[in-house]
């Protein structure tokens, strides 16, 4: 009777157990979720099928305000090449943003790890110093940077502005901090017992960092590596004071773009949106790639 009675009381907790998490789950109510969802869903989809009918239309269709082609065509995406400069703006910015990631990534993961299994002094200061620069507008710093570059320049004879690894230098400075965080956040969930255990089998710090830190902290690496590579494909300020018309990024090649044709007698909005189009198509290719090691990435740190 009494095992029926705890068998009984043991189910009743079960059910309402999982009563809590599903109203802990839904934030609001279903017909009301519906709605808002619907709601995102149009602010994104709408602006997104504008451009891309708008890059098959013609100029003047699109300059007449048609929103579904009278003729569907792809001249838009052959003449940007030639009008736009899109190749050398995609070269720099891949090349550039590739080498940002990379490093940021590196050496984010390198510095977490020492600031979360090592103690030594100052380091709660670099754990707080990483969190406050995250506070700073990347637009205060351009005339410093500007200036540093240029006295590089005069005092140590090194060409830094106009340069692709200046470009990097300046995006690195901003995306190591928040990597840095990332994969501090990340390593802290990782239990210690496994490099106690690799140790015990005479692993050096080195091994185990490439092999045990590296491959269960993939998805906050990959997080702090996209990071840095959208913190670059996406900048338009430094990119267009720090660099000459051979090093532009794409994002200052599609802003010269667009610029060039304002007040013209026919605007090629046609080509403006297909190269948008176009300079968008690396990151979502980027995401579809990784994509579930994001989700992995950026929440884990938060339930360990």
């Amino acid at each position: 009777m009494s095992t029926t009675a705890s068998a009984l009381a043991a189910q009743g907790r079960t059910r309402r157990n999982r009563t809590a998490a599903g109203e802990a789950h839904r934030l609001l109510p279903r017909p009301l979720l519906v709605v808002v969802t619907a709601a995102l869903l149009a602010m994104v989809l709408i602006p997104t099928s504008y451009i891309v009918l708008a890059s098959l239309n013609t100029d003047l269709g699109v300059a007449e305000g048609q929103f579904w082609p009278s003729t569907f065509s792809l001249d838009s995406y052959s003449k940007i090449w030639t009008t736009a400069n899109l190749a050398t703006g995609l070269a720099n910015s891949i090349v550039v943003c590739a080498l940002v990631a990379v490093a940021s990534a590196v050496l984010g993961t390198a510095t977490a790890y020492v600031l979360v299994r090592y103690t030594f002094f100052g380091r709660l200061t670099i754990l707080r110093g990483l969190v406050g620069l995250q506070s700073i507008p990347g637009t205060l710093m351009l005339l410093p940077v500007f200036v540093l570059y240029a006295s590089a320049g005069n005092y140590l004879g090194v060409q830094v502005i106009g340069t692709r690894v200046g470009l990097g230098l300046a995006y690195l400075t901003f995306a190591l901090p928040f990597s840095t965080w990332v994969m501090v956040t990340y390593l802290r969930g990782l239990p210690r017992e496994l490099e106690e255990a690799a140790r015990v089998d005479g692993a050096s710090t080195m091994t185990i960092l490439m092999r045990i830190i590296v491959p269960l902290s993939l998805p906050a690496i990959v997080v702090s590596g996209i990071f840095a590579f959208l913190l670059g494909w996406n900048d338009v300020l430094f990119a267009s004071v720090l660099t000459r018309p051979e090093t532009h990024t794409a994002a200052v090649a599609l802003q010269t773009f667009g610029a060039s044709q304002e007040g013209g007698a026919l605007p090629v909005y046609s080509q403006v949106m297909a190269a948008a189009l176009v300079c968008a198509a690396p990151v979502v290719i980027l995401y579809a790639i990784f994509q579930r090691y994001l989700v992995g990435g950026l929440t884990a740190g938060g339930v360990k």
